[in-house]
């Protein structure tokens, strides 16, 4: 398969460039992944680091659970990865992770994330984390920077795996 970034308008109103950057992040995100075979896509970056593309895709499922099901939807989302005992299983657990089942789960959860979005009336809508509460503008914003930081460590890791550089 191949990825289609689609690039961000150059003027839009301010959900639509807000919900365009965050797609085209998540876009470049699997763009990253593409290509690579499931032993490639669980390799470390470098010790002591825990960090691989699986883990990347395995992360960002969870921000995206987290951020828009949980804290924008109220939904009663299960952590996929994270646990008490381990709270970096998302990248910990790659050695033997079901990588069509993390690919599923995270585009699952882009998905539903979008739904959220498209549904709620304004930016200003909020949603409750730890007694505090996000607008929806914010979420977006920070889904975008986090999406941004990950992408960069995805690109070192994918030219250390194959190579393979690009923007």
């Amino acid at each position: 398969m191949t990825t289609k970034r689609n690039e961000p308008p150059l003027e839009a109103p301010e959900r639509e460039m807000l919900t365009a950057w965050l797609d085209y992040h998540r876009e470049t995100l699997a763009w990253k992944c593409e290509g690579l075979t499931d032993d490639q896509l669980r390799e470390r970056a470098v010790a002591p680091s825990s960090m691989s593309l699986l883990g990347l895709v395995r992360h960002m499922a969870e921000v995206e659970r987290n951020w828009f099901l949980r804290v924008l939807g109220g939904e009663d989302a299960p952590y996929r990865y994270w646990t008490d005992a381990n709270p970096d299983g998302e990248f910990d657990d790659v050695e033997t992770a079901d990588v069509a089942g993390a690919f599923a789960s995270w585009r699952d959860d882009c998905e539903r994330a979008s739904e959220l979005v498209a549904a709620a009336p304004s930016l200003d809508v909020t949603g409750q984390r730890r007694g505090e509460r996000f607008s929806l503008r914010w979420i977006l914003v920070h889904m975008i920077e986090e999406y941004a930081r990950h992408n960069g460590h995805a690109d070192l890791l994918r030219e250390r795996i194959d190579g393979s550089v690009g923007e």
